[in-house]
C-alpha cells in the first residue's frame, strides 16, 4: 500500500441543480448542495484525490445547518496536523480522524484518498466495470409527483430497457399508486419486470399491513422502508409477517457501533437492507453491514443518495467488487443539468463505465 506522507485537504461547494421537481416523502427538491473533498501530497500537488460529501437534507446524521463550517474546520484540523497514513492502515484513517457523527464527510474523505493512493484517475477500485466495460444492474426510479408524472417516467423507464423498476409511494392518493403498479403488471409479469416500491416511511404501523397485504398482489420484489425508522419493534412485528420482503433503508442511519449493527438485524430480521455509503458512514461502514447480513442470510443491494457523479462513480465502483446480480440503485447520475461530467452512462437499465468518456472538470 502507498504510503500518503504530509497531506493537503481542501474543498469546493457546488449546488446541483435538478432537471425537475424531485418530489420525496420529505418535500420537493429543486437544487442540493453538496462539497467535493480534494487530498493530494504536498511533494506531488497535481496528484489529487476527490470525493463528496452531500448530506440529504432532513436525513443525514450530519444535516447540519453549519455544515460548511464544520466540514471547513475539520479540513483545516488536518492540514494543522501535517498528516501522514505512512504508519496506518488506510482503512483506519477515517475512523481515526473523522467523527462518526459526520457519515457523508466520512464517505468522502475515505473515497477521496482511495482515488488519490491509485493516482487521482477517479479509479477507485479498478475491476472489470472500469477496465472491460462490465456493466451493473440497475433499477429504474420513478419519483413522486402527480399521477400523470409518475405514469409518464415508468413509460419512459419501460422504453428504455430497465428491467427493474422502482417507484417511490406515499406522495399520492393509495389507489392512484396501485393503480400505477397495475399498469405495470397489466403488461409486463415478474418474470419479466421486477417491481420496487419504497415508502419512506410514509405507512403508520397499524395500517401497514393492511397497505402491504394489497400491495403483495402486484406481486413485488420488496417494499423499503415500509413505516418511520426508529419504531423497532413494530418494524420487528412488520417483517415476521410481511405478504412481501421488506428492506430497511432509513432504519440503518445513526447504528455506528458493529455490534450495534448486529443486534438490529438480530431483533428485526429483515428480508434486505439497503445500503447508501453517504448515510451509513462510508465503505468501510457498508463492509460492516454486509458481513453481518450475509452471516444472517439478509439480502442486501446498495444505492445512490442524489450525489453527482464524483460520489456516485465512487459507490458504483465499490459496488462492481461485488459482481451484483440483482439490480442496485445507482441510476441518479441523470438528474442534475450540472453534474460533472464522467464515463458513466445508463444503457438499457444498466450503468456501465464507458473508458472512451472523459471526466469534466
Amino acid at each position: 500500500m502507498k504510503a500518503l506522507r504530509n497531506l493537503v485537504f481542501g474543498y469546493k461547494k457546488h449546488i446541483l441543480d435538478f432537471k425537475f421537481d424531485a418530489g420525496t416523502s420529505r418535500g420537493v427538491l429543486k437544487q442540493k448542495e453538496t462539497f467535493y473533498i480534494s487530498v493530494c501530497e504536498k511533494s506531488f500537488p497535481d496528484t489529487i484525490g476527490y470525493g463528496e460529501a452531500g448530506p440529504l437534507p432532513k436525513l443525514s446524521l450530519d444535516d447540519f445547518p453549519d455544515f460548511e463550517q464544520r466540514l471547513a474546520e475539520l479540513i483545516s484540523q488536518f492540514n494543522d496536523q501535517d498528516l501522514s497514513l505512512e504508519h496506518i492502515a488506510l482503512d483506519d484513517f477515517v475512523s481515526l480522524h473523522v467523527p462518526a457523527h459526520y457519515p457523508s464527510i466520512r464517505f468522502a474523505i475515505e473515497t477521496a484518498l482511495l482515488d488519490l493512493r491509485n493516482g487521482g484517475q477517479r479509479l477507485i477500485f479498478p475491476s472489470d466495470f472500469t477496465i472491460k466495460n462490465k456493466s451493473i444492474p440497475i433499477n429504474g426510479l420513478i419519483w413522486m409527483g402527480d399521477r400523470e408524472f409518475m405514469l409518464e417516467q415508468i413509460d419512459h423507464k419501460l422504453n428504455d430497457g430497465f428491467s427493474c423498476i422502482k417507484m417511490k409511494i406515499g406522495a399520492i392518493d393509495f389507489d392512484q399508486e396501485c393503480e400505477l403498479l397495475g399498469y405495470i403488471r397489466k403488461e409486463y409479469d415478474a418474470s419479466q419486470i421486477t417491481l420496487r416500491v419504497d415508502a419512506n416511511g410514509a405507512f403508520s404501523p397499524s395500517d401497514a399491513l393492511e397497505k402491504l397485504n394489497r400491495l403483495a398482489t402486484y406481486d413485488l420484489h420488496s417494499i423499503e422502508q415500509p413505516i418511520k425508522q426508529g419504531q423497532i419493534e413494530a418494524m420487528r412485528r412488520l417483517c415476521e409477517v410481511t405478504p412481501l420482503p421488506i428492506a430497511l433503508d432509513e432504519e440503518l442511519i445513526g447504528v455506528v457501533d458493529f455490534e450495534e449493527k448486529r443486534l438490529l438485524l438480530e431483533k428485526v430480521k429483515p428480508q434486505f437492507i439497503i445500503l447508501k455509503p453517504t448515510l451509513v458512514g462510508g465503505l468501510r461502514s457498508c463492509d460492516d453491514w454486509i458481513a453481518l447480513a450475509e452471516k444472517m442470510n439478509i439480502g442486501w443491494w446498495i444505492t445512490s443518495a442524489l450525489e453527482s457523479n464524483i460520489g456516485l462513480n465512487a459507490i458504483a465502483q465499490y459496488t462492481a467488487t461485488f459482481e451484483p446480480y440483482m439490480p442496485q440503485g445507482l441510476g441518479t447520475g441523470q438528474l442534475y443539468h450540472n453534474n460533472i461530467e464522467s464515463p458513466l452512462k445508463i444503457d438499457s437499465g444498466t450503468l456501465i463505465y464507458d473508458r472512451q468518456l472523459d471526466w469534466g472538470i
